[in-house]
């Protein structure tokens, strides 16, 4: 079959068209590119094969300038690819520039600005306060029904699908230890995460509304917060992540534009307590995504978390982001937290799928807790597309490599 067309059914088809960067084999080049089935699109060389002036955008080594120019170039640029690979016209001119993804590279597709991490599904927030503070009136904290918690994480630890997690190292204490102690964290663990990448930024000292999501967000990958669960538990009191979290955030090669996916929008859950103004989304359109997440281990799946149950949305989380006048960069990075839903089968963290370590998780090749050496993560997803399509999320992958 020619590499042009694509298997009906195909979760990257064209009506997906997620963007990358990619180098062929024995280069060091990178360019844009588009996916299309088990293909890469050298989308700058098409633009310039076809004369398109979207060349200025697309013939670069980084999504950056793209994503800068916003929205309407956005949506003109995708309307310019689609005709591309489905217009029998096109083919004799885009055929020859697309790759097979088995031949080449990919890399971090944007340039990372600031990387921001949310706590946005009352689930997971519900799991840990039982966890940690189990004889607590109410599992949530006091706040949490009243702003999407978050904290700033560190852009320059960002890396791509398929990059080796080295274990991190920092002090730790149990609670009935005299004393910390230093070495490589034992208590590893992920967390199964969308991440949202801002596109146009904002005027410091300017808030971004509700109604404006769409404007400044581009689009979204699968995303995996890795945590050093004992690195964090001594040093989180009383400013939060820090060593536990910022040695390494996996995201997928492929960001999936938002206009992809309006046929998986959906309303979030019912909120229970009034919001304030700036957070108030009664009168905007749905907010929420249907993006249905698999975690394995091992490639053994052990948890299939539902981003619809997240009771903060993406919208949501800009908002409170930039109440305060804190100003969006092209590159921008923020996470949903971690995605887990109702039953113990759809948690998206092993201190949840675990229970901290009091039960074991079975697997084909032993059992675990938290993460040992050699182990390796993926995430996928997928979301309902058009005409009962699917749209496929890239694969977040990451193999847990022994500290130095």
């Amino acid at each position: 079959m020619p590499p042009f067309d694509v298997p009906e059914g195909d979760p990257f088809g064209p009506h997906n068209l997620p963007y990358g960067v990619f180098s062929l084999a024995g280069s060091d080049h990178r360019s844009v590119g588009v996916r299309l089935g088990d293909h890469v699109l050298d989308a700058g060389a098409a633009a310039v094969e076809l004369g398109s002036p979207y060349a200025t955008l697309l013939a670069r080594t980084s999504l950056n300038p793209l994503l800068a120019a916003g929205r309407t170039a956005w949506s003109d640029v995708r309307r310019a690819l689609t005709a591309w690979v489905t217009v029998p016209a096109h083919r004799e001119s885009v055929a020859p520039l697309l790759h097979p993804l088995s031949e080449v590279t990919l890399h971090l597709p944007f340039e990372v600005a600031d990387y921001v991490d949310f706590y946005a599904s009352e689930n997971h927030a519900r799991n840990v306060g039982r966890i940690f503070r189990p004889d607590a009136e109410d599992s949530l904290t006091p706040n949490w029904k009243h702003l999407p918690i978050g904290y700033h994480g560190r852009a320059g630890t960002v890396v791509v699908s398929g990059t080796d997690v080295v274990r991190p190292a920092g002090q730790r204490k149990a609670p009935a230890d005299p004393a910390p102690v230093f070495g490589p964290s034992v208590r590893l663990d992920i967390e199964a995460e969308v991440g949202f990448v801002v596109g146009t930024p904002s005027a410091m000292g300017t808030p971004v509304p509700l109604g404006d999501f769409r404007d400044h967000v581009f689009g979204l990958c699968l995303l995996n917060d890795w945590s050093a669960r004992d690195l964090q538990a001594w040093e989180y009191v009383p400013l939060g992540p820090f060593l536990g979290k910022s040695f390494a955030t996996s995201v997928s090669a492929w960001i999936t534009p938002l206009d992809a996916l309006e046929d998986a929008r959906v309303a979030p859950p019912t909120r229970t307590h009034p919001l304030l103004p700036y957070l108030d989304d009664t009168s905007e359109d749905p907010g929420g995504y249907d993006l249905r997440i698999s975690v394995a281990v091992n490639g053994h799946v052990v948890s299939a978390p539902p981003f619809s149950t997240m009771y903060w949305t993406a919208a949501q989380q800009l908002a409170h982001l930039t109440v305060n006048g804190a100003s969006l960069r092209t590159g921008d990075l923020y996470g949903s937290g971690t995605v887990s839903g109702a039953s113990d089968g759809e948690r998206g963290s092993l201190l949840e799928l675990t229970w901290n370590g009091r039960d074991t998780l079975e697997l084909p090749d032993g059992k675990r807790t938290f993460l040992e050496d050699g182990d390796v993560v993926t995430l996928t997803a997928w979301a309902p597309g058009p005409d009962g399509t699917r749209v496929g999320l890239g694969e977040v992958t990451g193999r847990i490599a022994p500290g130095a």
